[in-house]
């Protein structure tokens, strides 16, 4: 008797939401990978990004982070299919509690992050490109919050814009729901470089390369400095700030430096 066929009707195995890859520098990729939806922020491209992030939080191989997108866009924010699927108070302060905790995980990460940027940003997806650390961009990228479009104030993308543009700037946005380009975007703050589509890869990781020959314990120090301070008055901020410091300079990397700048030759980090 012939041994039984395998089922023609069986489910092909479903791509990951986030790709993730690593050269042997110790840059990591993360590409959202959905992008027949743009790369929409669903429960699951959340839930899939965040378990990288959590798995990149404990991994000091791990030097930079850049966050990428396959496709046309970037991401558009939200799934709003799957928000209208689910119309219950409940599971809107469960989604957007997931969001924040994600977008917060950016910041926590003791490697810098880059957003690497082409086609739309939008919503939640603009709030994405603003909590990453530092943003390069193609020159035909476009962004905005543009939730009040349909009738929804970009609440949680607003924290993150209000934090890298001006007030006015950021409010003009989130109640307009206009679209910026990428030099607008570069004028305002909301990301750091912009280049030719062409480019955008070789910038970002020219950005990356930069970072890499810095010694990684001042880079990790510095950035968790450098978001703590933002939030706390000018005081406590000097007194943060000076506290971080005396521990930099007892470190053996910081050591080395300024003993190199003295001796007028190239660290050996």
């Amino acid at each position: 008797m012939n041994a039984p066929q395998k089922a023609l009707t069986e489910a092909p195995v479903a791509e990951p939401y986030v790709l993730a890859s690593r050269d042997a520098r110790g840059v990591v990729t993360l590409t959202l990978n959905r992008s027949q939806q743009f790369n929409a922020l669903s429960e699951e491209m959340m839930a899939a990004l965040q378990a990288e992030l959590d798995r990149l939080k404990e991994d000091p191989a791990a030097r930079v982070v850049v966050i990428a997108a396959a496709g046309k866009a970037f991401c558009p924010g939200h799934d709003l299919k799957q928000m209208r699927a689910n119309p219950s108070i409940d599971y809107y302060r469960k989604l957007f509690a997931q969001c924040s905790k994600l977008m917060l995980s950016l910041q926590r990460l003791p490697q810098p992050v880059i957003a690497r940027v082409h086609g739309i940003a939008t919503a939640a997806g603009c709030q994405l490109v603003a909590m990453c650390d530092l943003a390069v961009a193609a020159a035909d990228a476009r962004f905005a919050v543009s939730g009040i479009n349909v009738g929804l104030f970009c609440s949680t993308p607003g924290v993150a814009l209000s934090r890298n543009l001006g007030r006015k700037q950021a409010f003009e946005m989130l109640v307009t729901g206009d679209f910026i380009d990428a030099q607008t975007a570069l004028e305002r703050g909301l990301v750091n470089r912009v280049v030719p589509a062409a480019e955008l890869d070789a910038e970002v990781d020219k950005l990356a390369a930069a970072i890499l020959a810095k010694p990684q314990i001042a880079i990790a120090l510095g950035k968790d400095l450098f978001y703590r301070q933002l939030e706390t008055g000018i005081e406590a901020a000097y007194q943060l700030a000076g506290q971080t410091m005396a521990c930099n300079m007892m470190d053996a990397a910081a050591q080395e430096g300024v003993l190199a700048f003295m001796e007028k030759r190239k660290p050996n980090w």
